[in-house]
């Protein structure tokens, strides 16, 4: 039988840190409706991500796809750069 394969979240958002040896903060910005007031609205947060090679810098745009937990706080890996920021 066919084994499935568990979905495997992605995300993308820019490199707001440097957050220690092989691992960078990004900030990630989603777009939802207010349940109230039917407007769409800026919702933000904070991921660790584990960047094996340390390739990633400050204002790059990445993207990073959901993995085993690394630590207490990380639970995404690199997949690749997206926007080298200036």
């Amino acid at each position: 039988m066919g084994e499935k394969q568990a979905h495997k979240r992605i995300i993308q958002g820019e490199v707001v840190s440097k957050a220690g040896e092989k691992s960078v903060t990004i900030l990630v910005e989603r777009k939802v409706v207010h349940p109230k007031y039917r407007k769409i609205v800026k919702r933000f947060k904070k991921y660790t991500i584990h960047d094996e090679n340390n390739s990633a810098k400050v204002g790059d745009v990445i993207t990073a796809i959901e993995c085993r937990p690394i630590s207490r706080n990380k639970a995404f890996r690199l997949k690749d750069i997206v926007l080298v920021g200036v």
